[in-house]
This record gives structure tokens, C-alpha cells and sequence, in this order.
């Protein structure tokens, strides 16, 4: 979690996030959206290094639908080697739309947690209480399930604090730190710096980053020590004017990119590992 671990060689984890539960192929056609669209994209990541996949779940019409994550992990599983498979919980404008992700058969060996509400657009407002945030936090203990902390914002880090005080969490904290427009964290290489200097002790961290923001500062992320974050998700273009193809190409670039700096890539064993999994 510092420049000292980049200059150790340490391995990076690569997250890929085929999908998620607002935009679809009207914004880019190649945005995989059922199962076996969504199983194929990964396998196709695993393959040129991702180690971990961030999954969100559609109906037939591409709409966000939380009770298809079961159908979407059987696809990956029975598409992929050994890739680890983390299901959201957020996104949701309920509870029990949230805890779909943690309730699949068998149970993901990561969930995202979201640390608080965020603004999605011009009338929509993603809501997430402290109650719902602790319940999903015991949950995933209960059932041995790696919560990936979601900071969209500097004041979630505060929410990640107090769960670590109620002693909700365990070792290595693993944390994906947010930054694009709206009420995420401005997307600059200083507040990308302050927010890696306020973690806690025994932290990993792992950066998305919005639209043409995910380029420069996942690579900053990966100069930090920290993990990385890419797929049609976060960013539908592979550079301006030119939509991406596919979520292998952002992957592919980005190995590209940990290769030049010197660092290689976590397998997913070495992933599970590193995050106490």
C-alpha cells in the first residue's frame, strides 16, 4: 500500500467489471449484458490476467435485476478456470435487492459493501443506511465472504472506520476507492494521494475510476502499490472518440501497462492470498 511496495515487485490485482446496472448497449453495443455474455467477456480477461470479476446481474431487457446473479455466477463458473467471482450489493434501491449478491448457491468469495449513499443523476439517489450497511457487513462474516469496501466519497472512509472500531472487519481491509463526477471523489492525482494516506493500517486498496479518468489513475494506482479496476462498467470508451470493444481490451491494455512498470499481475490464488480469502 505505498511506492515502497511498487518498487518491491509486488504483484497487482486486476479486478475486471463486464457490467454493471445503469448504462446499456444503447450507450455501447458491446456491452455484454446476459449471462453467457457477461461468462464469455470474463473468460476472456481471466485469460490475459484479471484475477478478480465484479458482477452485476440484468433481465431480459438489460435492465438491472439482482435476482439473475445466480444465473450470471454459473455462467462464469462453468466458463472460467478459477477466476474469483464478486458480487455487488449495491446499486440497489433496497435491502433485499442488495443482499441477493451475498445469498447465491455456492456463496461469491467476495461481495462489494458500499460505505453510503451516493447521487446517481438528475433524480436518482442510490440509498444505503448505516443499518443496512452493518447487516450486510455480518452477513458476509458470517458466511466467510471478503467485503470490498466501496468509498465513493472522503467521508465513507469514516464509515469504513467505524465498522473497523465495532470490530466488523477483518484483516487485510480491502478497499476500492472511487473517483469520477457527481458526489464521487474528485478525480485528481492529489485526492487520489490524500485518500491512500488515510487508510488504515493492514489495507489493501483498489481504484476505479470514471470514464477517461480510468487510464491515468489506475496507472497511478498501480505507482502506489495499490490494485487496479477496469471494465465496460466504469468506461465505455477505450480512448476519446472511439468506444471499446470489448472488456479484454481494457484488460489487455492495462496488462500492458503493469508489464512496462515493471510489476506483474496476480493470479487469482495469489489474489486470494494477498486479501486473506
Amino acid at each position: 500500500m505505498s511506492y515502497e511496495d511498487y518498487l518491491s515487485n509486488r504483484k497487482v490485482i486486476l479486478t475486471v467489471a463486464p457490467t454493471g446496472g445503469v448504462h446499456g448497449k444503447d450507450a455501447n453495443p458491446n456491452l455484454p449484458e446476459q449471462p453467457e455474455e457477461i461468462a464469455e467477456q470474463v473468460a476472456a480477461c481471466e485469460e490475459l490476467g484479471a484475477s478478480i470479476c465484479h458482477l452485476h446481474a440484468r433481465d431480459e431487457h438489460g435492465e438491472n435485476d439482482a435476482t439473475r446473479i445466480q444465473e450470471v455466477n454459473d455462467a462464469v463458473r462453468e466458463r472460467c478456470d478459477d477466476i474469483v467471482i464478486q458480487n455487488t450489493t449495491g446499486g440497489q434501491s433496497t435491502y433485499d435487492s442488495r443482499v441477493q449478491g451475498i445469498r447465491t448457491d455456492p456463496n461469491p468469495e467476495m461481495a462489494s459493501l458500499d460505505m453510503g449513499p451516493f447521487n446517481r443523476g438528475q433524480h436518482i439517489i442510490t440509498e444505503h443506511t448505516r443499518h443496512n450497511i452493518d447487516r450486510l457487513a455480518a452477513e458476509m462474516r458470517e458466511k466467510d465472504i471478503k467485503p470490498e469496501l466501496e468509498c465513493f466519497n472522503n467521508g465513507h472512509l469514516n464509515e469504513v472506520y467505524r465498522l473497523i472500531e465495532r470490530d466488523a472487519l477483518e484483516e487485510p481491509y480491502y478497499f476500492n476507492l472511487i473517483f469520477g463526477g457527481g458526489t464521487f471523489t474528485p478525480p485528481t492525482p492529489e485526492n487520489v494521494m490524500n485518500l491512500v494516506s488515510n487508510l488504515p493500517e493492514n489495507s489493501e486498496f483498489n481504484l476505479l475510476a470514471v470514464g477517461p479518468h480510468q487510464l491515468p489513475l489506475t496507472t497511478l494506482s498501480v505507482l502506489l502499490g495499490g490494485h487496479v479496476r477496469v471494465g465496460m462498467e466504469d468506461n465505455l470508451y477505450f480512448r476519446r472518440g472511439e468506444q471499446v470493444e470489448s472488456n479484454a481490451q481494457l484488460v489487455e491494455r492495462t496488462a500492458r501497462i503493469v508489464d512496462l512498470l515493471e510489476c506483474e499481475l496476480a493470479t487469482p490464488e495469489e489474489a486470494r492470498e494477498r486479501l486473506g480469502i
